[in-house]
């Protein structure tokens, strides 16, 4: 059979897929593994160790490493290791301060601007969250309380308010997995319903006082963590 001499050629108008720098996919891996807990504050991993466990070269380790230092979310421990900063009770302080100010205008800004969708998409992530709550299921949870709060952020449509918030989540996520370690799932807050209820209501005044006050049990709840360690050590 004679073979064809006919080429193939793109497809015009149909933009070809985006490939992902090899080290904005080790930042991204990282940085949900310190978002949610699987890395310990405290604890302590090699860079070694990371191309071992993520299958990723020395250049893109490090690059990722580089980042993320730089936002905080990792130190430098000496002899090529690095580890989740421990969370101290000036830290807390700090990072409440900054949340409720920052977390509670973007709910305010999303009440402004909710649309039907997006609060369907809440209300579904919230539903699937008090299910991971009565599993006991503690990855499930934190996923889905990081994804409603996200979704808030993202209807905000206040990007630069938004970044610094997910920084400030760098921060406070391990911690928030070690109290669900520490005292289960069960009796955690939620004030989600009275931010469904505002975002319906379309109400900035009822939704920035229900998540001033889901950021402020959130805090209390890592303040009590932080005192048991204390009297426990």
């Amino acid at each position: 059979m004679a073979q064809s001499n006919v080429q193939t050629l793109p497809l015009i108008g149909v933009p070809e897929p985006v490939k992902v720098p090899a080290h904005q996919h080790v930042y991204e891996q990282l940085r949900r593994q310190i978002l949610f807990g699987d890395l310990a504050p405290g604890q302590a991993v090699t860079i070694q160790g990371l191309i071992t466990t993520l299958g990723a070269g020395m250049t893109p380790v490090r690059e990722a490493l580089r980042r993320l230092i730089a936002e905080g979310a990792l130190v430098h421990q000496g002899n090529r290791r690095v580890s989740v900063p421990v969370l101290s009770t000036d830290c807390l302080k700090e990072l409440g301060f900054m949340r409720q100010a920052l977390e509670t205008e973007l709910a305010r800004r999303a009440a402004q601007r909710m649309s039907t969708e997006t609060l369907e998409t809440l209300k579904q992530i919230d539903n699937a969250l008090n299910l991971a709550i009565l599993r006991g299921d503690i990855g499930e949870y934190l996923t889905r309380n990081y994804h409603f709060h996200t979704t808030i952020f993202d209807s905000a449509d206040a990007p630069i308010m938004s970044e610094t918030v997910a920084r400030l989540w760098l921060r406070f996520g391990p911690s928030l997995r070690v109290v669900c370690g520490r005292f289960g799932t069960s009796n955690l807050p939620d004030m989600h319903a009275d931010l469904l209820d505002a975002f319906e209501a379309q109400d900035p005044d009822a939704a920035a006082k229900a998540m001033a006050e889901d950021v402020g049990q959130g805090i209390l709840q890592i303040q009590a963590s932080l005192e048991f360690t204390t009297i426990v050590v």
